[in-house]
């Protein structure tokens, strides 16, 4: 089957882009509003942009009502975020944190869920989280303000933590780390089984 972009709506659009676009890597943004609030939303349109300068990039899907969510908005006020990466452990509590809670709601207490002090930036993370980037806004990319257009973060890794279990030197122990990753619909799928590939030289 055959589909013209232009011919389908978005809804359809976006069902052909995240089945199998997969798995997508969850950036679980934790973020502090003007007011002080602190939030916590995860996105799976997340990835690296630049590892010079380090710059992750995470894109938020306009919703119907055309606001921007909560995570869009404080980065605009306060400019600073943390990117938690999430595991089996907490991708029950990651999900809760995906609640349509009000801007006045901190998903962090709504949800049960510790924080940490960041080194780097005024943003708390997610105490469970074994790998952290904390970072600072360099960028928003706004592709389409429609219903259901992006608007891609730009974010610059100022500071990582991680759990000294799953690093040895600079190299993360990805198998041992257990990250979440995102498919279509309500599926997600562990990232334990691997394989290795050399690269090929010619």
């Amino acid at each position: 089957m055959y589909f013209k972009s232009d011919q389908i709506d978005p809804v359809a659009c976006y069902q052909l882009l995240v089945g199998a676009i997969v798995p997508r890597p969850i950036a679980w943004v934790s973020t502090k509003s003007a007011e002080g609030i602190a939030n916590l939303a995860p996105y799976s349109f997340f990835s690296v942009a630049s590892c010079n300068p380090p710059v992750l990039s995470v894109t938020q899907v306009l919703p119907r009502d055309l606001k921007d969510k909560d995570t869009l908005r404080n980065l605009r006020e306060t400019g600073e975020c943390v990117v938690n990466v999430v595991d089996f452990e907490t991708v029950e509590q990651m999900n809760a944190s995906c609640a349509n809670y009000p801007a006045s709601t901190d998903e962090f207490t709504a949800v049960g869920i510790e924080t940490t002090a960041s080194e780097s930036v005024d943003t708390v993370g997610v105490a469970k989280a074994k790998v952290r980037y904390e970072c600072k806004l360099r960028e928003i990319v706004t592709i389409s303000d429609q219903p259901m257009g992006g608007s891609m973060m730009l974010l610059d890794v100022v500071g990582i933590y991680v759990d000294d279990e799953y690093v040895e030197g600079t190299k993360i122990q990805s198998v041992a780390l257990g990250a979440v990753g995102k498919m279509g619909g309500d599926d997600y799928t562990k990232t334990t089984q691997t394989f290795a590939l050399s690269r090929p030289v010619v």
